[in-house]
Order: C-alpha cells, then sequence, then structure tokens
C-alpha cells in the first residue's frame, strides 16, 4: 500500500473570494458606524474564504470562543476542508487581522438542496463567532450581513439561523424573524 501524501496546510480558499468582492452591497439593510463593508472590514483587518493554513492562524482559538472544538490535528482539519471544499455548500467565512496574521471572526453559510420549493436551496448561517477582543468593531454584523446576501445571491429561496434568546434581536436588524416552529435536537457526543 502507498503512504498517503502529506498535504500541508496553505493559503488556497475554500471558495472563489471574488465571490465575496462582487456583493451588490447596496442591498445590505444594516446600518455600520463607522461604516465598513467586505471590501474594507476595517484598519488592517480582511474579510475572505478560510483556507487551511488559518489552522495556524488562530481559526480554532476563535471557534472554541463559541462552542466546543475538542482536539483536531491538521490532518482532520485538512481532511474536513477539503470534503467541504468539494462539495462546493460550505463558505467558511473569516476576518484576518493582517498586523498580527490571526483569525479574529469567522460564520459559516452552509447550503441546503431541497426537493421542496421547486429544488430549491436554503441557506443556513452557522458558526459566527468574534474574538474577545475585537468584539464591538462590528464584525458578527459585518459577518451576518455578507453571508445573508451571498445566500441571496446563491438563489437561496429562505435563510435561517439558530441562535440563543438573548441574541434575538441582534438578528432582527438583518430581517431575521423569529419562528413560530420549535428548534429540536439530540446529541450524540459532545
Amino acid at each position: 500500500m502507498m503512504p498517503l501524501a502529506t498535504v500541508l496546510p496553505d493559503d488556497t480558499p475554500m471558495f472563489d473570494p471574488s465571490i465575496l468582492q462582487e456583493l451588490d452591497w447596496s442591498e445590505n439593510t444594516t446600518t455600520f458606524s463607522p461604516a465598513i463593508s467586505p471590501l474594507d472590514p476595517g484598519d488592517g483587518l480582511v474579510l475572505r474564504p478560510l483556507c487551511t493554513a488559518d489552522v495556524n492562524r488562530g481559526f480554532f482559538k476563535v471557534l472554541g470562543q463559541l462552542t466546543e472544538t475538542g482536539v483536531v490535528s491538521p490532518e482532520q482539519f485538512i481532511k474536513t476542508f477539503e470534503h467541504m471544499k468539494r462539495s462546493g455548500d460550505y463558505y467558511v467565512t473569516v476576518v484576518e487581522d493582517t498586523n498580527l496574521g490571526q483569525i479574529v471572526a469567522t460564520a459559516t453559510l452552509v447550503i441546503e438542496h431541497k426537493f421542496t420549493h421547486s429544488c430549491a436551496k436554503r441557506g443556513r448561517i452557522e458558526d459566527v463567532v468574534v474574538s474577545g477582543e475585537c468584539r464591538g468593531k462590528q464584525l458578527g454584523k459585518l459577518l451576518t450581513s455578507t453571508l445573508t446576501l451571498l445566500s441571496k445571491r446563491l438563489n437561496c429561496y429562505k435563510i435561517t439561523l439558530e441562535c440563543l434568546p438573548k441574541n434575538v434581536d441582534f438578528y432582527k436588524k438583518f430581517g431575521y424573524l423569529v419562528s413560530d416552529e420549535n428548534y429540536m435536537f439530540q446529541r450524540f457526543f459532545n
């Protein structure tokens, strides 16, 4: 049996970054003060797709401020990254502080293909988190606005997200409504 080739982390993006640059920001419904956008997220900051090199730029440190990440080897990270990239339905987006070379915020848009609504697509925003030291810089707003516009550009018939009750007012700013449906789950492990 031949050994598997070792894949090293690099700056290849999960998805084409031009899709973020081409978003029609005039369709954004949220106000930013001071003004920021996907093309200008703030001094020394860049909004872009996740790349495998981000495993060494604090991606898990930021994600760990939201939820349990577990112990993930670089090989596991790259394998999952490649799976997500191949599917074409994952848009893991990060904000990097280029002065520090560190990821300071992230959010994910997942596209679900449906048989309903004439075989439409549904967008789902997941894992929105901003590093503690960067909160208050509107990065959560920027990521949510960006992924909401992206789901519209990708022709999703709707977009949903799940949040804690204390975050409902935050998401209402983007036009999200509280559903009459209940969110239910079963957890099989942490």
